[in-house]
């Protein structure tokens, strides 16, 4: 399938079979996430933190989100492969333009920038130019230190009515999916359900949205410095590596 033709598909399982996406980094990760079935991968700036230590996503660059986009493309994955646009990438629509070609030049099918309303143009210059676009609204990291910390959405009517109109400025833009991060349950189910795109949730509670995505290190526990409240993991590779590690340290050494 095109990338057009995978975000279409992306679009239309509003209501339906709910989207099961997973961030992916490297090439092997991506290979074993798309033999799972995962529905979409995301090229996530959560690799500025669970890959490249920084503290936030306020950190990565363009040329780091190339490097890991051109990674994951050369697992050649039946999902759809959306790399993410870093803070200062899209300050107008002319760079969001530049830097979504950037992106899709190193393998990207799609691209996702944060915001409502204010980035209705960018998404609609991107678009208009032939790349499907992904929209993220709720809590965005990369305002993490104007806000002050990791905050939950959707608590006020204020909060309420300002994702209810980033939503549809961006449904209106031409998005094909819309990430809802860290918004509560009822806010989440509520404009989801008035949307004519698929919603995506990270930590608004099960069901709430038209799928879900998670960190892959989050699903795998295998970066056990930071694990969000909403993570559920289903393994424990933090605690297998650090064995796997002391074993061949043991052997190699003859103790």
């Amino acid at each position: 399938m095109t990338a057009h033709q995978k975000a279409e598909a992306l679009r239309q399982r509003k209501g339906g079979r709910r989207i099961a996406a997973l961030t992916a980094d490297d090439y092997p990760t991506a290979r074993l996430l798309d033999e799972a079935g995962v529905d979409l991968l995301l090229v996530g700036d959560s690799l500025g933190m669970v890959v490249l230590g920084f503290e936030d996503t306020t950190h990565v660059t363009l040329d780091h989100m190339i490097h890991h986009v051109a990674a994951v493309a050369r697992a050649k994955p039946k999902a759809l492969i959306v790399g993410d646009l870093p803070i200062h990438t899209y300050d107008n629509p002319e760079q969001a333009l530049e830097s979504a070609k950037a992106l899709v030049a190193a393998g990207a099918e799609a691209v996702k920038l944060e915001g409502g309303v204010r980035q209705a143009g960018k998404v609609r210059a991107i678009v208009d130019a032939g790349i499907p676009v992904v929209g993220h609204l709720g809590m965005l990291p990369q305002r993490v230190i104007e806000e002050g910390g990791y905050k939950k959405k959707g608590k006020t009517p204020e909060q309420v009515d300002d994702i209810r109109e980033g939503a549809g400025a961006l449904s209106d833009a031409g998005v094909c999916a819309i990430v809802f991060e860290s918004i509560i349950k009822d806010t989440a189910d509520s404009i989801s359900k008035e949307l004519s795109v698929p919603t995506i949730g990270i930590g608004c509670g099960e069901n709430s949205c038209d799928g879900e995505v998670a960190v892959v290190t989050d699903l795998l526990g295998s970066y056990p410095w930071f694990v969000p409240p909403f993570a559920k993991p289903e393994a424990n590779l933090a605690s297998a590596t650090r064995e796997a590690a002391h074993a061949y340290v043991k052997r190699v050494a003859g103790a």
